[in-house]
């Protein structure tokens, strides 16, 4: 057989049985205008009903607000000028006595109360820094205090009595050599304009004895 005869008689079976699989083929399709059905897992997708929308994150927790334990504080806001009558000496030796000027603040809310204390010429320089709040966990109050003295803060707790006129907070800390030291401070309302405030430490033998007073008033 020559090339010739070999490529037209191949060439016309190649045609022929292009044309019947076409034909099958073309049985096989849908008729034209009917819509292929989708696979099992895509309609299954279809129906599948949307998820509900998921709800938003719930808020954090409230800010905590001032009860009528942070208003006994509020009352100290403003500007008081001190007398400090500081007890040096044997027992009955005087005071000795020295003025300053202390500014007190409500700060974060209503939820604490902060005090800057300064010395007036000719006393000493000298300054403190502290604050108080409620714990309504431990239902007490707690505070700290600094100041140019010490390198230490001091921190003590306590309450008011039942008329909330006197405050007693008390402390216990170590000295700088590892000596233990305790403290009770007193604070009294004499009437909205007037308060005194006393502190007792504690010495070598461990017993507390008072050290100084505080006379304050009302700037007006």
């Amino acid at each position: 057989m020559s090339v010739r005869g070999w490529t037209g008689g191949s060439f016309a079976g190649i045609v022929t049985a292009g044309l019947a699989v076409a034909l099958l083929a073309a049985a096989d399709a849908p008729k034209k205008g009917t819509p292929t059905p989708p696979p099992a897992a895509a309609k299954s997708a279809a129906v599948k009903p949307a998820p509900a929308a998921m709800p938003e994150a719930a808020a954090g927790p409230l800010p905590p607000k001032p009860g009528p334990e942070h208003a006994l504080l509020a009352r100290g806001a403003g500007t008081w000028d001190a007398t400090v009558a500081f007890k040096v000496g044997p027992p009955g030796a005087p005071a000795q006595v020295s003025k300053g000027v202390e500014t007190r603040r409500v700060c974060c809310g209503g939820l604490w109360l902060v005090t800057d204390f300064k010395s007036i010429a000719p006393a000493a320089p000298f300054e403190g820094h502290g604050f108080i709040g409620y714990d309504p966990l431990k239902k007490r109050y707690v505070a700290g205090w600094i100041d140019t003295d010490q390198t230490r803060p001091m921190l003590s707790e306590g309450a008011f009595d039942a008329a909330g006129k006197v405050m007693t907070m008390k402390g216990r800390m170590d000295r700088g050599a590892g000596e233990p030291v305790s403290w009770t401070e007193v604070e009294t309302w004499k009437d909205p304009d007037h308060r005194v405030f006393t502190m007792a430490m504690s010495g070598a033998d461990g017993v507390e004895s008072e050290v100084f007073t505080i006379t304050y008033a009302r700037r007006k």
